[in-house]
């Protein structure tokens, strides 16, 4: 539950429905695809709710990840302008993910209305899972100081090219930074201990995806490819 007490899905649907009202310039009523609906407007309908791909944090429990797909549906040729500006609005600000497979006809006869221009849109989602509680200190504490190193890194995509303005968090900490438009990225703070080897995990956001990756931060050259998540 969010803090105002609305389950996740209810709030991704109210945050979309904001956007959508700048996008397209009016308000875009939630309700499914129907004869004797809006005769010229756009309606958006949550679809189905699809798997995230979850994280492990080396620290605190992980959010449970999914995603909503809703439709988005002109009724009318008046819709189609603001149609238009909901797709190029969702191209230039790189969210909400946007898809042109909402064409099949067995989706219009579910609905029962003839086939029309529409989107499917993805909608990431999590859902904190409550801490557990924190046991008592039986020994003393032993401080000590470790180390900090830098890392550095470039993030691309599955054809090598750059991902700029994605956020690059290291998981279990406050460190985080986000990539410039030859898609480096560097992480100031990184905890080198030398009793503990193995990989550090980082998280990257954006572009409607949230990933993760298993670096090893001795690597003088790391490259992270992102590859979106296979639907």
């Amino acid at each position: 539950m969010t803090d105002d007490g609305r389950g996740p899905v209810e709030a991704a649907t109210a945050d979309l429905a904001a956007w959508l009202a700048t996008a397209a310039g009016e308000v875009v009523p939630v309700g499914p695809p129907a004869d004797g609906g809006p005769a010229d407007g756009l309606t958006v309908w949550p679809l189905e709710l699809r798997p995230g791909r979850q994280t492990r944090g080396t620290g605190n429990r992980e959010p449970y990840r999914f995603t909503v797909r809703y439709l988005l549906s002109a009724a009318g040729p008046a819709a189609l302008p603001r149609l238009d500006r909901v797709l190029a609005a969702a191209v230039v600000d790189g969210e909400p993910e946007v898809l042109l497979e909402a064409g099949d006809p067995e989706l219009w006869r579910a609905f029962g209305v003839p086939p029309r221009p529409a989107l499917l849109i993805d909608v990431p989602v999590q859902v904190a899972r409550p801490l557990p509680a924190a046991p008592p200190v039986l020994r003393p504490l032993r401080l000590r100081q470790l180390p900090m190193r830098t890392l550095d890194g470039r993030v691309v995509g599955p054809q090598e090219q750059p991902l700029a303005a994605m956020r690059v968090e290291l998981v279990g900490t406050a460190q985080a930074t986000h990539t410039d438009p030859a898609g480096r990225f560097r992480l100031t703070g990184v905890p080198d201990d030398p009793e503990q080897t193995g990989p550090v995990r980082l998280r990257l956001v954006g572009r409607g995806h949230t990933l993760t990756a298993d670096v090893d931060p001795a690597d003088t050259d790391l490259v992270i490819v992102c590859e979106p998540p296979a639907r």
